[in-house]
């Protein structure tokens, strides 16, 4: 095992770092081709005020509503005389001029009538103003569940799929559209991250309560933030160090015996220097096999987390923002005998990571012209970890520099935009597998090649993006980026979205675009590592490339006198090449290639339709149907991928009473039959003959539910998980002999431990 790395390895990463980009909204000096666009905000606390409504005072049926970011744009109709009104409740109406050439940033009042209380606007979870298609899940949103890290914060989403890699190891990854998290780029503040060897464990990287609101964006989104999204995006916001609580401290505990703690603390040292210290710690010492198949439940693990930012805001145009964090987690699962320091014979895993992140943004904006702005962004990452499944070790280390300089402005107007820039990767990848045996006939330097995978990607790239809006209803983001890539050569990556409003309450949306990402075929399916199967890796792995199209549909209505909201949408995700996992072929081995070039096909379609309504006050009702269509050619025969199911269910029911005192949550997700791979031991599958000879899981439902009672300055939740304790059978097989021939645990499709009942306090000062 690594020791705990010192400061030295913190200043490594952090000297990756210094600037940022942070484009800033554009407006029109021409008030008669190009809406007017904003911000509204709360002028105690400065953060955006989501669900005001903005009107003109000339032509008050032309309005808009502020989404979660308290964001707005307006179409101005003719002979307006340039004056809005903006209404919510709580605050106090403002009337302010809206010129052409400005950008609004408007502070309103909290009403004096209202004394101490607090009234949140809930904006629709799917912007409406986008021009891809995005779902926001906020802070409010997050608390539905007991979100204790990332993995924890999709359980009330149904565009997200969150799942377990193995019955041993405690890892988590989501899927988008059907496929595996790593197709789904990862931004924190928009910020590439949590990438390459990191994928085993990200999700559990990231403490639920830092994190301010999610959004997800189906398809293509920009050239900007790179070229590796396939699926879509995952773009998680931390709190603001000048936005966030004063200080918010959760402690969380569960009758499987892990508890968590979280400590956020944000305070302004100046007008214009403010700074946030987040603190996240938790901890399972607890030995549970409720199954009493001899394995571990959960792993036994321990991580200590903090991330610091620090802002500056000049008041000119100049914002400055840096933060570094530090990660250090442990953990040991497999059978209730095994001591990482005597395993006694008995099989167990271990893992321990050590993660330092560091970086800084920076960006003017022209004082006069706040649609032009010129940023930098750079990042830095030293990850280094070691595991050891049974016999298996399998360590790495990852040191990533990435670099952005982005330019934003018009083209004449604000209906014409555009933003270049330039970029650059470094990527440095080494990574040790062994496999606990050797072989006679191989020399040391065969063995070197065969356990050592060292990789080095440096990638510089120049992109463009043009975006044309109309006053009224037209969005087109078009979207090209060039990169060289020091071991594949050029790529061309080409995007576009499309968001045309047809109505005044109806949005569609077209996006479609190419991505390109190497993959890490270790990390990739660690998951596989718990089991017998012997990895086989072809030598000569090309990038995977695909291209990606599809389109949505929403409708916002009233329906019981309050706004609901309708979405459905449909992607179709084509590989024109991809690092393929093969588990039918042979049970003994998990055979792992580059697509069939000749005829081969791996393919993705995803439809989903949603409906959200309030159908008495206080009680919102989302549900959800999703269909998964995603298949490959493994040895010449087209299958479906192993455990996604190709049908979803969702209901999620939210009540709260007056002023939020109580809320209560309730959440169903029903899954449909998966397939499975042939266990090791068994013959495998007959190729030729179809799906019909595949095993399939039965179909099951989960049920979670959270109650919580809010005070003046905290609350206390508690929930159930998997309320019908409902478990997998058998999820190890061969448990009685897991260094056998048949030992596999791989093939998990629904819950181990069964019913998890927990309890939390949240405590807040703002």
């Amino acid at each position: 095992m690594n020791t705990f790395p010192g400061p030295g390895r913190l200043l490594t990463a952090a000297s990756f770092v210094l600037g940022s980009a942070l484009a800033a909204a554009a407006q029109t000096p021409d008030a008669s081709t190009a809406p007017v666009r904003g911000q509204v905000l709360d002028g105690t606390t400065n953060s955006p005020v989501p669900g005001a409504v903005v009107r003109w005072l000339s032509a008050p049926t032309t309005a808009a509503t502020t989404d979660s970011q308290g964001s707005f744009s307006l179409a101005r109709p003719a002979g307006s005389d340039a004056r809005l009104i903006i209404n919510f409740l709580g605050y106090l109406p403002d009337t302010v001029q809206a010129p052409g050439s400005s950008y609004l940033r408007i502070p309103l009042r909290r009403s004096a009538e209202l004394g101490e209380v607090t009234v949140e606007g809930r904006a629709p979870s799917y912007s409406g103003l986008t021009p891809t298609n995005t779902q926001v899940i906020t802070s409010r949103d997050l608390t539905k569940s007991a979100c204790c890290n990332l993995a924890e914060s999709f359980e009330t989403n149904a565009s997200v799929e969150v799942s377990t890699t193995d019955a041993v190891s405690g890892a988590k990854q989501i899927q988008l559209l059907g496929l595996d998290g790593a197709y789904s780029l990862l931004t924190i503040d928009n910020q590439p991250a949590l990438r390459g060897l990191a994928s085993p464990y990200r999700l559990g990287y990231l403490a639920g309560p830092w994190i301010e609101s999610i959004d997800i964006i189906k398809g293509m989104g920009s050239v900007v933030n790179g070229y590796e999204s396939i699926s879509g995006q995952v773009n998680v916001r931390l709190k603001e160090p000048d936005k966030a609580e004063r200080l918010l401290f959760n402690a969380y505990g569960n009758d499987l015996g892990k508890f968590d703690l979280n400590l956020n603390l944000a305070t302004p040292l100046s007008k214009k220097v403010s700074t946030a210290l987040l603190l996240h710690t938790d901890h399972l010492g607890r030995r549970v096999d409720r199954n009493k198949d001899g394995f571990l439940d959960l792993p036994l693990a321990t991580q200590y987390n903090l991330f610091n930012k620090w802002k500056y805001l000049s008041g000119n145009g100049l914002v400055m923002e840096v933060g570094v964090g530090a990660l250090r987690e442990t953990r040991q699962g497999g059978q209730l005998g095994y001591r990482e320091d005597n395993p006694g014979g008995f099989y167990g895993t271990t893992q321990e990571t050590n993660r330092y992140t560091g970086y800084a943004k920076t960006s003017y904006t022209w004082p006069g012209r706040p649609y032009q702005s010129l940023g930098l962004m750079l990042s830095g990452t030293d990850h280094d970890f070691t595991s050891r499944y049974g016999v298996r070790t399998y360590d790495g280390t990852q040191r990533t520099g990435q670099a952005t300089l982005l330019f934003q402005s018009i083209i004449g107007t604000t209906a014409h935009t555009y933003r270049a820039g330039l970029s650059f990767l470094h990527d440095d990848y080494h990574e040790v597998y062994k496999t606990g045996f050797t072989y006679p006939t191989e020399t040391p330097a065969q063995r070197y090649a065969r356990e050592h995978r060292n990789r080095l990607e440096q990638v510089p790239g120049a992109f463009t993006e043009y975006t044309y809006q109309n006053s009224r209803n037209l969005t087109v983001v078009g979207g090209l980026r060039l990169d060289r890539h020091n071991l594949y050569g050029w790529y061309l990556t080409p995007r576009l979205n499309v968001k045309y409003d047809p109505a005044k309450n109806t949005v569609l949306r077209l996006a479609a675009g190419r991505g390109f990402r190497t993959a890490n075929p270790i990390a990739e399916n660690s998951g596989m590592l718990v089991s017998s199967r012997e990895f086989v890796i072809s030598p000569v792995l090309r990038p995977e490339t695909a291209w990606n199209v599809g389109g949505s549909f929403t409708q916002y209505f009233n329906a019981f006198g309050r706004p609901g909201t309708f979405i459905t949408d449909y992607y179709h995700t084509e590989f024109q090449n991809q690092v393929v996992a093969d588990p039918y072929t042979n049970p003994e081995q998990l055979i792992i290639t580059n697509l069939d070039v000749t005829g081969g096909r791996s393919y993705s379609r995803s439809f989903q339709a949603e409906v959200q309504v309030e159908p008495v006050k206080g009680l919102h009702a989302k549900a959800a149907y999703k269909y998964l269509d995603v298949k490959t050619t493994y040895a010449g025969e087209l299958l479906p991928k192993v455990l996604t199911p190709r049908h979803r269910l969702f209901l999620n029911l939210g009540y709260a009473t007056a002023f939020d005192k109580w809320r209560a949550d309730f959440t169903v997700q029903g899954f449909g039959k998966r397939p499975l791979a042939h266990a090791p031991g068994s013959e495998g599958h007959l190729h030729g003959s179809g799906e019909g000879t595949l095993a399939f899981a039965p179909r099951y439902a989960l049920l979670n539910t959270q109650l919580t009672r809010a005070f003046k300055r905290f609350e206390v939740y508690a929930g159930v998980e998997n309320l019908t304790n409902y478990r997998q059978r058998n999820p190890i097989q061969g448990a009685y002999a897991p260094f056998g021939p048949d030992f596999d645990a791989a093939m998990i499709w629904g819950p181990i431990y069964g019913r998890l009942t927990y309890a939390g306090l949240r405590f807040t000062i703002n």
